[in-house]
Order: C-alpha cells, then sequence, then structure tokens
C-alpha cells in the first residue's frame, strides 16, 4: 500500500496552472499507476480539503538529443483537482 507522498509527486507551478487557481483547480504531478480515486484520497489527506472532481492526463515523454547522444525524458501522469467552494491549497505563490 502506498502512502499519500507516494501517490502526490509534487503541485504544478505552471503559468497556466496559476490561471487555474482562481476557478478552484489546481495541478499535481502524480504516480504513473495512481488512479483518480487514489489522488483524490491523497489531496485530502495531505491538504485537508474536500476534492469535488477529479481529472487525469497521461503526458509523453520527448525525444531530446545532447550533442550527439539521443534519449527521451520519462512519461508521467498529471491530475487536475477541482476543490469544493471555499477550500484553498496555500502554495508559496499565493
Amino acid at each position: 500500500m502506498s502512502t499519500p507522498y507516494d501517490i502526490i509527486k509534487h503541485i504544478a507551478r505552471t503559468e497556466k496552472g496559476s490561471g487555474m487557481m482562481a476557478e478552484n483547480k489546481y495541478i499535481f504531478h502524480v504516480a504513473n499507476d495512481a488512479n483518480k480515486i487514489q489522488i483524490r484520497q491523497a489531496v485530502e489527506e495531505i491538504y485537508n480539503v474536500t476534492v469535488k472532481k477529479v481529472n487525469t492526463l497521461k503526458v509523453q515523454g520527448k525525444w531530446k538529443r545532447v550533442r550527439y547522444k539521443e534519449g527521451k525524458t520519462p512519461d508521467w501522469k498529471k491530475a487536475v483537482v477541482t476543490l469544493k467552494q471555499g477550500d484553498k491549497i496555500e502554495t508559496a505563490t499565493t
């Protein structure tokens, strides 16, 4: 059994994510094998908020080249979590 901190890697601090905070939506990088129920429980336990909705998507890694070597950045999973009206997650940017 994984802990909530194994499921939620970190909150994504992007320009798009900052704009979504006004709509009570937060973007998290999560474990690749985590499902929506696990993500909901982890966010509620870590941040003491009520989750209204969870949307997930897989992000494909990109091919990168450094000098003569090629490699691929790893695939990762992103979750957009909508909170109940009135709940808020305190981040360093807010």
